[in-house]
């Protein structure tokens, strides 16, 4: 079971930055697809950005032009650069990895994941 490390949450005041970062462990061929999801408890989980092996992008509605999503094949590394908080952003962060090529923010599409960290954001 391949297991993801995703870290950077914690608490932050709007308007303020936040840098997720996640580490993939293993062989890089099972990482084509890598993406960020938030849910809050409750609610149903939300995809927020997602980057493919061609390293084109989506980005949910929500965060479009105030969060950006990178990696970093060498470093098996997926980074998600939140700026511009806002409350209604706190949620628990999960990374999550897929063999498909393209980008997706279909959780379906994900076959590992992380542990997730909290983001809170206070107004």
């Amino acid at each position: 079971q391949v297991q993801l490390m995703d870290t950077g949450g914690g608490p932050v005041q709007a308007g303020g930055s936040l840098r997720l970062s996640c580490v993939a462990p293993g062989n890089v061929a099972r990482y084509h697809l890598m993406g960020w999801f938030r849910q809050v408890a409750g609610n149903e989980r939300e995809g927020v950005a997602s980057i493919g092996s061609d390293a084109l992008t989506s980005y949910a509605d929500s965060v479009k032009g105030r969060f950006t999503i990178s990696r970093d094949k060498d470093k098996n590394t997926l980074y998600l650069q939140m700026n511009s908080l806002k409350p209604e952003d706190s949620a628990m962060y999960y990374c999550a990895s897929g063999q498909i090529r393209q980008s997706t923010l279909e959780g379906d599409d994900y076959l590992y994941w992380g542990q997730g960290t909290q983001v809170t954001v206070s107004s």
